[in-house]
């Protein structure tokens, strides 16, 4: 099976070339991006990886970084001795966890899993341990940690109905990489029913929650919260919606309800963040054809420019500390078949939250908070109605932001168990942990 799976991984990357060239030509920073995924790494990031013996923590884009930035800090703070390396996929993901995990010794991009590169980057490093956050599977990377003798386990897992559906179709192959995995922490019991199926040792499963209750990077104090309003021209504007990561298909649903909820509420405001940065300026343009006075974020100067109705978020990291601003936040990705959005981050700052009806990625959580009335779930046809029915209800809005910040408060606590379990593996492989050859161990 692998060698099939290697081979599909040249063709798609041969069929992939006149893409590449065209980022290549188009795409700042691109080629950089390529080059450590290729093996070759830039001569300061070299010097902080070679031979470190530390903790790989692999984070594939943006939500995966959100949920492994308390896991980084908690390493951290446990083993302030230890070399901690975040990896991750996108461009997006690697400059959110160059932001949000400063703790991280360095950041890099992961490795193509083909054979060649994996190993040769698996050597450089060499690290201690690997962990997996969430549930990235890399054939030929879990090889070659396995070759190694490298703990792997993986931290905050979770599984998606629709990525179930799709490892149904490969339990055999399944079954082999999560062999080679020796501990899984995974955030509910959903996800640890679904990862046994896919051919896990149910005695190494265990139930931690989810990391992302604990994520503090977007806590904002009464001071930055106030600055944060000047600096994007609210004043007292009321009421301000925060529309966070949304999609192609979603935002002519947001702004037509917008539309309406302005005629009623003139001086309301509107701070809309695109899943995809580079589509702010479609977006923007996009909003001015709807007739609102918009700007983007980089380029607005509150203290200088006219006011804008509507703001268009076109930076890397913000969203999490931009919902404290919010009045009512309605979460993307879950108007059209996406799966949804992280709705814990607006929840931490205790915000009222309206989603779509598509939110099978986050089924659990948006069964929590829907079930304490702090998230309601409407459709493309009913938001208006829902939204204003809201606004004109200030003592619900203040009950929904009130369930949200208390179930987030309740459910803390999953990074403390997920950094117990991998040290208690460490504990139980000592000899490698100390670093010690292949020999030796064998000894």
């Amino acid at each position: 099976m692998y060698w099939f799976y290697n081979i599909c991984l040249v063709l798609y990357w041969l069929l992939l070339v006149p893409v590449l060239i065209y980022r290549l030509l188009f795409e700042e920073g691109f080629y950089d991006r390529l080059r450590q995924s290729a093996g070759v790494m830039p001569q300061p990031v070299l010097t902080s990886i070679e031979n470190c013996h530390g903790i790989w923590v692999h984070a594939a884009s943006v939500g995966e970084i959100v949920a492994a930035s308390p896991i980084v800090r908690e390493l951290k703070q446990r083993l302030p001795e230890e070399t901690v390396i975040v990896s991750v996929v996108t461009a997006t993901g690697h400059r959110m966890a160059e932001r949000i995990i400063p703790e991280a010794d360095a950041h890099i991009f992961f490795p193509v899993d083909l054979p060649i590169i994996t190993e040769r980057i698996v050597n450089i490093v060499k690290p201690k341990a690997i962990l997996l956050v969430e549930t990235e599977l890399w054939p030929n990377f879990l090889q070659v940690a396995e070759k190694n003798e490298i703990p792997v386990m993986m931290v905050n897992g979770r599984i998606s109905d629709r990525s179930m559906k799709r490892y149904r179709l490969i339990l055999g192959f399944t079954r082999r990489m999560l062999a080679q995995i020796r501990w899984f922490c995974m955030q509910s019991h959903t996800d640890a029913r679904y990862i046994e199926e896919m051919g896990a040792d149910p005695e190494r499963v265990q139930v931690t929650g989810n990391t992302k209750y604990d994520q503090t990077y977007a806590e904002v104090t009464p001071a930055e919260r106030d600055e944060l309003r000047h600096e994007f021209g609210i004043g007292e504007a009321h009421p301000v919606i925060v529309a966070g990561s949304f999609h192609e298909g979603e935002y002519e649903i947001l702004l037509a309800s917008f539309g309406d909820v302005r005629r009623q509420y003139p001086d309301a405001k509107l701070i809309l963040a695109p899943r995809q940065i580079p589509e702010a300026a479609k977006v923007l343009q996009l909003v001015q054809k709807y007739g609102f006075v918009g700007a983007r974020r980089t380029e607005y100067h509150a203290e200088t420019d006219a006011p804008v109705s509507v703001l268009v978020l076109d930076t890397i990291g913000e969203l999490g500390r931009i919902y404290s601003l919010a009045d009512i936040v309605i979460v993307g990705g879950s108007f059209v078949k996406v799966g949804g959005h992280n709705i814990l981050e607006p929840a931490a700052h205790g915000k009222p939250i309206l989603v779509g009806p598509h939110m099978f990625n986050f089924k659990d959580i948006f069964a929590l908070l829907h079930s304490e009335g702090a998230c309601r779930m409407t459709s493309a046809e009913n938001l208006t109605r829902d939204l204003l029915r809201l606004l004109s209800e200030p003592q619900r809005l203040a009950q929904m932001g009130a369930a949200a910040l208390r179930l987030v408060e309740e459910n803390q606590g999953a990074t403390k168990r997920n950094v117990d379990a991998f040290c208690a593996l460490t504990e139980r492989d000592p000899l490698h942990w100390k670093g010690a050859e292949r020999s030796e161990h064998r000894a």
